[in-house]
Parts: C-alpha cells; structure tokens; sequence
C-alpha cells in the first residue's frame, strides 16, 4: 500500500513540475475524446501512384495500429453498434485524418474517463 501511495505521489509531482504546455494538454485530451468515439472524422486510403482515393471512411471512428502494422478503424454508427474495419498500407498506399467538426476540449487538466461496465464482466453460460 505505501509503494502505491509513493508511486501515485511520483506521478503527481512529475505531471506538476514538468510543466505542460496547453498544446499537449489539448493534444491529450483530444485523443482521449477520439477513442472514445466523440470525434466526427474522416479517414481516407490514398493510391500515392495512381493518385486516386481507394477507400473513405467517415463518422464517430477511433484509428488504431495492429501488431501486424494494419490500420485498424473501428465505428460507432448512429444506432449505437459498431463496425470494424482493417485496411494494410503498403509503399503506395497511405491515408491521412481529420476532424471534421470542432471539439472543445480543455486545456487545463486531462480528461480522465472511468468505465465502471469494464471492471464488471459480462458473463455468458454455455
């Protein structure tokens, strides 16, 4: 329990000391915000050779990395369910992001969410 304490402690003077900057307070939080599906974007899949668009995604959409190195794009559509989409990059083919509506996010403390429905599992019997 004492380490615990100290640990916390640590993390505390060094968020207070190192002295972060609005930018990267914002930068946090709107990445916060994306994963948790509160950013209207737009991802689009560019052929950099043939110079057309191979594939646009657009919505409430959170973007991560595999360990295979697939983008993965996973979508929260209006009903509540959710699409996932994985799409490989090559040489040619890379794609770019971005918001398309304003967030207001703060630029004074990080936004910290709490998911109480993920430390209680759902149970399924068989």
């Amino acid at each position: 329990m004492k380490k615990a304490i100290i640990a916390i402690m640590a993390v505390f003077l060094v968020a207070v000391f190192t002295g972060c900057s609005d930018a990267s307070v914002a930068r946090a939080n709107l990445e916060t915000a994306e994963q948790n599906f509160q950013v209207y974007r737009r991802v689009v899949f560019y052929n950099g050779i043939t110079g057309e668009y191979i594939l646009t995604i657009e919505g409430n959409l959170a973007v991560t990395v595999d360990t295979d190195g697939d983008l993965v794009v996973t979508v929260k559509t209006e009903d509540g369910q959710y699409l996932k989409h994985y799409l490989g990059l090559s040489d040619n083919v890379t794609y770019f992001s971005e918001a398309l509506r304003p967030n207001d996010v703060s630029v004074k403390g990080y936004k910290v969410i709490f998911k109480p429905s993920v430390i209680v599992p759902t149970i399924e019997v068989k």
